[in-house]
């Protein structure tokens, strides 16, 4: 979808409902150990890296909703929501499962990250402290997108039913509360575009393709 249709639809039917958790959402035609392999490789071959740790109880809680033998299922739950606490705790990283992310994303540093997006594509880079998530508790569905190739700074806050053009930079500490154009530069509070990045050479650099 392009951002242009994405501003005309209806707000009701640009906030499709979000899923209820009872499907594994990894991404396909890669099974879980070569996800888990690929995520490892992304955050540098750091065994200890946080981000990885987070990434691969995200996936393990993902995985587990394949599982269809109940009990063992439920033995798996209960290990995942273990997992999900102590990722918290100690990595202060909070990425629910229901949140469906892409190939090769990377959590960079760690510490204060609220990631509660509808949608994190491939490629996509976050660091330290930044949000996603919803501008009221009133409507828990408006929770941002953000497509292939996005780079997060730290700080930043992503709030609301809008959604991250592909390619597009996110500077540190900006607040952005509305749809963010393709390759474009967001940079303030709130956030305005300051210039537009080169497709190709976005593309290039993160090795568009290997997918």
């Amino acid at each position: 979808m392009s951002l242009e249709e994405h501003k005309l639809m209806p707000k009701a039917v640009r906030a499709a409902p979000l899923s209820d958790g009872s499907t594994n959402m990894n991404p396909s035609g890669i099974s879980f150990w070569e996800l888990v392999a690929e995520d490892l490789k992304t955050h540098y071959s750091d065994i200890l890296s946080q981000g990885f740790w987070c990434l691969f109880w995200h996936r393990f809680g993902n995985w587990r909703m394949s599982v269809r033998f109940k009990p063992a299922r439920m033995v798996l739950t209960a290990i995942y929501r273990t997992m999900f606490r102590i990722c918290q705790w100690f990595g202060g990283i909070e990425l629910p499962y229901t949140v469906q992310v892409g190939r090769r994303v990377r959590l960079e540093h760690f510490g204060g990250m609220i990631l509660v997006a509808r949608t994190i594509g491939n490629d996509v880079v976050l660091r330290q402290n930044v949000t996603l998530g919803i501008p009221r508790d009133d409507d828990i569905a408006a929770r941002p997108v953000l497509e292939d190739f996005v780079d997060v700074g730290a700080g930043a806050v992503l709030l609301g039913d809008i959604r991250i053009g592909r390619g597009a930079v996110i500077g540190a500490n900006a607040v952005v509360t509305k749809d963010v154009p393709p390759y474009s530069v967001m940079v303030g509070l709130p956030a305005k575009c300051i210039r537009m990045r080169d497709p190709s050479e976005v593309e290039k650099a993160s090795g568009a393709g290997t997918a």
